[in-house]
């Protein structure tokens, strides 16, 4: 009795493990079934514009191209608004200010994915935005051999993995490789949506300019020799420094009286001195 209770457990046991091995491997194939029926159900083409364009007020420009971007369905991924300036130049405009003279230009990049199928729209309506228009391309690029590629390999994969669903067991070979090909048929899956995002929304570069601008600014003169008085003014204080420097140099000699002395009686001396050698020698 025991024994048959024995192998009964033991059966209930195999069939549950089967049922779950089952089980998990429906789920699994369910699972990339799903992802399994890419097709190129029309032509996969990504495509790519850029224009370079010459307007009034760049910053309005601008505002109006997001607007335009919003009402087309699409959406703006970077934005750019810088000045570079040309040439600066001061010039005296008072005593203690300068007249700052600056020529710059104003460059603008907008960055935006739009709608493909309004692509033509949205363009035409840059167009008529612009003064004049330097550049515009368009570049188209066919992805629809890679989508088909990655289809079918994702197709090979879902029949991989229900060979190794029929043959399930607990070797880790097995196991290592039904990830590795789950593994690369996420890889796939995801380049197809991303093809398919590309297809679907378009990116369009637009570089957009201004022309040249001068802007008048009024600021503070930095050179000190301008704040010097004026030559009048100067040549009064330059007689006065003189008769102050005249002074100070009497007050020096005052205060050499000794030796000035001692230098003319020294001086007398000498004199004297060769006087006397003279009538000697005659």
């Amino acid at each position: 009795m025991k024994k048959y209770l024995f192998f009964a457990v033991i059966s209930i046991a195999i069939w549950s493990c089967n049922s779950s091995n089952k089980m998990e491997s429906a789920d699994t194939t369910e699972a990339l079934n799903e992802g399994s029926a890419d097709t190129v159900s029309s032509d996969k083409i990504i495509k790519t514009a850029d224009m370079r364009f010459r307007v009034k007020d760049v910053q309005a420009v601008k505002e109006k191209l997001s607007n335009s971007i919003k009402e087309e369905g699409g959406m703006v991924v970077e934005f750019t608004v810088q000045s570079n300036i040309m040439r600066t130049e001061k010039t005296k405009y008072s005593t203690d200010s300068l007249l700052e003279l600056t020529s710059y230009r104003k460059e603008g990049q907008v960055v935006a994915k739009v709608p493909s199928d309004k692509l033509d729209d949205f363009t035409n309506k840059v167009v008529k935005m612009a003064v004049f228009v330097d550049q515009q391309s368009l570049k188209l690029d066919d992805q629809s051999m890679n989508y088909l590629s990655n289809a079918l390999k994702n197709r090979n994969r879902v029949e991989a993995v229900q060979q190794l669903n029929k043959h399930a067991n607990k070797k880790s070979n097995n196991v290592e490789t039904a990830l590795e090909i789950k593994d690369d048929y996420v890889d796939k899956k995801i380049q197809n949506q991303t093809i398919d995002s590309h297809v679907k929304y378009s990116t369009i570069t637009l570089n957009f300019y201004q022309d040249n601008t001068v802007q008048k600014l009024v600021v503070g003169n930095d050179d000190l020799y301008d704040y010097r008085p004026a030559f009048l003014n100067r040549f009064w204080l330059g007689i006065q420094n003189g008769w102050v420097i005249f002074k100070e140099f009497i007050l020096i000699l005052t205060n050499l009286w000794v030796l000035i002395l001692l230098a003319g009686a020294g001086y007398f001396v000498f004199r004297h001195y060769r006087r006397k050698r003279k009538m000697i020698g005659a």
